[in-house]
């Protein structure tokens, strides 16, 4: 039997048709909340793309998968772990299926990747911004959370 463990996404890879594209075996198994996060666009001279960090008054809305070693791989490659994105594993007490707050598990561990503040606040592509719209309309988030990143990512470079 294929050992599973969970993944937490919330940006580009919420968009299940490019999800699924890149990891075949992965499998929706539901969304959480991680409390006293928030989004950030953070980057390089190539683009700036979503990340968490800590802040006591956010939340951010994630999708939950199972992966195989598989998926993890072409995730690792697709984030640029580990010069990119590190990654970090965080404990999620629950997960509600997809646009419910039905519980369908408890006290989870699931990995993330998350940059590193060091890397200057900018700007998303149109490109990665759709692609993220796109994967918060899959999931039924809200798309505040995707704006409020913009404009504090915005706020920051001034």
């Amino acid at each position: 039997m294929l050992k599973m463990k969970y993944y937490l996404a919330y940006g580009s890879n919420l968009n299940l048709i490019q999800m699924f594209h890149r990891c075949p075996h992965a499998r929706v198994i539901g969304h959480t909340s991680l409390s006293d996060m928030r989004l950030v666009f953070r980057g390089s001279k190539t683009g700036s793309y979503l990340t968490v960090e800590p802040d006591e008054a956010a939340s951010v809305p994630c999708g939950v998968f199972a992966i195989q070693d598989d998926d993890e791989l072409a995730l690792d490659h697709y984030e640029g772990y580990p010069v990119f994105y590190q990654k970090q594993t965080l404990h999620v007490p629950e997960v509600m299926a997809v646009g419910t707050k039905e519980v369908v598990l408890r006290d989870i561990d699931a990995m993330i990747y998350t940059m590193p503040t060091d890397h200057r606040l900018g700007l998303p592509s149109t490109y990665y911004w759709k692609v993220c719209k796109q994967g918060y309309r899959d999931f039924h988030f809200a798309l505040r959370h995707l704006e409020k990143a913009l404009f504090d990512s915005r706020a920051g470079m001034a």
